[in-house]
């Protein structure tokens, strides 16, 4: 414990604050405490979860990714049109069409920012608009609801009944988020990529120096957000059961805002999948229990951008490009 308290003071206090929140909404609400309502936050979040997790990668590479959430909408629009070409296709080609995709749209933004050595969140809000306009102009707003059976059924992972006849549900992308959560945690703590991402988010000029190729960093950083924006959009498909340009819009900010929460540093160089994981659920939770004691969602709306707000002024993000000139 106490070695935990000395290597991970971030997750640590996250985890005292939840704990402290889920005892005061406990006692605020009967609803709060109790399995269907947990069941329901993991239900919900996965797919924030999903994107936080490549966002996390961007942010340790010193990078930043606001187009996320309109890359998934993209991906989500290629995809039915893909699967209809595909003669109606199965989760592994889902899998694997939404991973390139995405992949290919984090390759945009590394391409723009290491060819024109722009930092990435000035790319990342032009992508955001590119993308957004392209699609909205090529589809027209149009609402999709004709998809493969095999992609909106509801498979569940976990079902239980209650004393009150009532279910409690686990979804499959509850376990799809499982399963980016601990890639990315494989990714970052156990490969040599995951240790240059940090040298390099940490200090550009010094990894340069090291040996570190640079592009290939931001490659990989963006590319791995941009699979997970692939992922997450495939599985809000399944969510919802619906393909709607916009309705993804806005959810960037919350991925942030628990990213950052959980540790990871907007000057890249420091973060982890637990932290990240803790600020996914604070953000959920407080969400969650808003809601529950009917406070208006403009309240949630003002505590993410203040929580963005403190991130950006403690922390050490530089808003000039790098003396390496890389877009970082």
């Amino acid at each position: 414990m106490r070695d935990f308290l000395r290597y991970y003071p971030t997750e640590a206090r996250l985890l005292v604050v939840l704990a402290v929140l889920c005892a005061g909404l406990g006692l605020a609400s009967d609803n709060f405490l109790t399995l269907g309502n947990f069941a329901s936050l993991l239900n919900n979040n996965s797919v924030n979860l999903i994107w936080a997790v490549g966002l996390l990668v961007v942010l340790i590479a010193g990078g930043i990714d606001i187009s996320f959430a309109v890359a998934a909408s993209v991906v989500q629009y290629v995809c039915v049109y893909a699967f209809e070409a595909l003669g109606g296709g199965n989760w592994a080609l889902g899998f694997l069409v939404a991973g390139v995709l995405g992949i290919g749209l984090g390759f945009v933004n590394a391409a723009l920012i290491h060819g024109f050595r722009i930092i990435s969140i000035v790319i990342t809000i032009a992508t955001f608009n590119a993308f957004f306009g392209l699609l909205m102009f090529i589809t027209k707003g149009r609402f999709l609801y004709d998809m493969p059976d095999w992609w909106v059924d509801r498979i569940l992972i976990f079902e239980r009944q209650m004393a009150d006849g009532r279910w409690v549900e686990l979804t499959l992308p509850v376990a799809v988020m499982a399963g980016c959560v601990a890639a990315t945690w494989v990714l970052i703590n156990h490969t040599t990529t995951g240790r240059q991402l940090f040298a390099f988010g940490d200090n550009p000029e010094g990894a340069k120096r090291a040996g570190v190729n640079i592009a290939a960093m931001q490659f990989i950083a963006f590319g791995w957000m941009g699979m997970m924006a692939g992922i997450g959009g495939l599985m809000q498909v399944n969510i919802v059961q619906e393909v709607v340009p916009n309705a993804l819009i806005g959810r960037e900010l919350e991925v942030l805002a628990a990213v950052v929460l959980g540790g990871a540093r907007l000057g890249g160089g420091r973060g982890s999948v637990l932290g990240c994981v803790l600020g996914v659920l604070l953000v959920a939770i407080t969400q969650n229990g808003l809601n529950l004691l009917g406070v208006s969602p403009y309240a949630f709306k003002m505590i993410v951008g203040a929580t963005i707000l403190i991130a950006i002024s403690t922390s050490n993000m530089a808003l000039a490009p790098r003396r390496v000139g890389k877009g970082q």
